[in-house]
């Protein structure tokens, strides 16, 4: 009997997804700076503010602020009328040095010895449902974002779009566990006000989703994989309504509350933690393996 799967993916303006983004950009920043780092950073976003807090031990001096601006204008908010700007918003502070006693576990006289400084699960998983090796459903529902924001950043088509966003991929597989047909596809996407009605923006928003946003993203797609949209596909787009208050005004962001999105998609196991914002020596060798794993095939 057939059954349904589905997965969800966030935009790169999505509140947890800055929270992230801040932590990583922090964290490449000390190692580019000191390959030998120990950094264990959070980020927490909300209304015109930036929470950055954390352990570290490096030689390198990072500018917090310099480094959390930069993404965030990257990313896109850049307006007053966001709440949320990479020019005003308020940036705090709180990394300090690593605990000696996590340290201890870290660093050892010979590298061969080197332990991980914190126990944790990982698991891996391959797939050979895209050229990837990602599950299908969350492969959209990453590539519908992607394009989303492609056309939001060259600013000629769907103008009215803003950074905040969400997917979702439904499939429909076969007794053999084979992809059969997408059978839903949700997107909801922050946008400036319409100065006509809701429903007339809306009606606009769901043309160009159909018309625009989904061409873009079968044209990237193998034949296999575009033969799978068909006129039956139910969309949701923006289905609550309207959607101009997003992203850290809208909710308030977090490092870490996303990692079915930074993983597999809800195929699969998870471990419970994320694989983000810390660097190497926080993991053990057979957590490494295991994300090396996660590169092959079945």
């Amino acid at each position: 009997m057939s059954y349904l799967f589905t997965s969800e993916s966030v935009s790169e303006g999505h509140p947890d997804k800055v929270a992230d983004q801040i932590s990583d950009a922090i964290l490449d920043e000390f190692l580019r700076q000191d390959p030998d780092s120990k950094v264990a950073c959070e980020t927490l976003v909300t209304t015109g503010l930036v929470v950055v807090a954390g352990e570290v031990k490096s030689k390198a001096y990072v500018d917090v602020q310099s480094v959390a601006r930069n993404v965030i204008r990257r990313i896109g908010y850049t307006k007053a009328e966001y709440k949320f700007e990479a020019e005003s918003c308020g940036i705090l502070s709180a990394l300090h040095e690593q605990s000696p006693d996590i340290n201890q576990g870290v660093e050892r006289q010979s590298p061969e010895e080197q332990g991980a400084g914190d126990q944790g699960m990982m698991f891996g998983y391959a797939t050979r449902e895209t050229d990837n090796y990602m599950p299908l459903a969350l492969d959209l529902s990453h590539r519908l974002l992607r394009e989303l924001a492609a056309i939001r950043k060259g600013g000629k088509e769907m103008t009215y779009l803003r950074p905040d966003a969400k997917s979702q991929v439904t499939i429909r597989y076969a007794d053999d566990n084979t992809p059969e047909a997408i059978d839903t596809i949700v997107v909801s996407t922050q946008h400036d006000d319409f100065d006509e009605s809701e429903a007339g923006m809306l009606k606009c928003i769901s043309e160009d989703i159909r018309n625009i946003l989904i061409p873009r993203v079968k044209a990237g797609l193998s034949a296999d994989v575009q033969k799978l949209f068909t006129d039956q596909i139910t969309y949701h787009i923006n289905p609550t309504g309207k959607f101009v208050i997003g992203g850290p005004h809208g909710d308030s962001g977090l490092t870490g509350r996303k990692i079915i999105v930074d993983t597999y998609g809800g195929k699969g196991a998870h471990g419970g933690g994320l694989f983000r914002v810390k660097t190497p020596r926080r993991l053990t060798v057979q957590q490494l393996m295991l994300l090396v794993i996660s590169l092959k095939t079945w």
